[in-house]
């Protein structure tokens, strides 16, 4: 397995894209971790392909048709309610 080396300036492009905030000490830490998650990933491609023809079986149920609610009851213990639809909070 080969060292893969990741250095700081790395790190510190990847924070900026997560939009988070590293100290000197936290880029160094991370710049460790990476290589070593790196490292797990070459150790991947050393594994060898396997062919198979996987019989593959659809395990679930035919859909069956049944009664539901109608508008009114589906909507009789919703907290809020617009128009005949569910009304939730706001999100920006």
């Amino acid at each position: 397995m080969s060292e893969t080396s990741v250095d700081a300036e790395e790190v510190e492009h990847v924070a900026e894209l997560a939009r988070v905030d590293l100290a000197d000490e936290e880029v160094d830490a991370f710049a460790t971790q990476f290589a070593e998650i790196l490292e797990y990933f070459e150790a991947l491609d050393e594994v060898p392909e396997v062919e198979s023809d996987a019989d593959l079986v659809n395990v679930m149920r035919p859909d069956e048709v049944e009664e539901s609610l109608d508008q009114e009851e589906a909507l009789a213990n919703a907290a809020e309610t617009e128009d005949g639809f569910f009304k939730g909070p706001r999100v920006s």
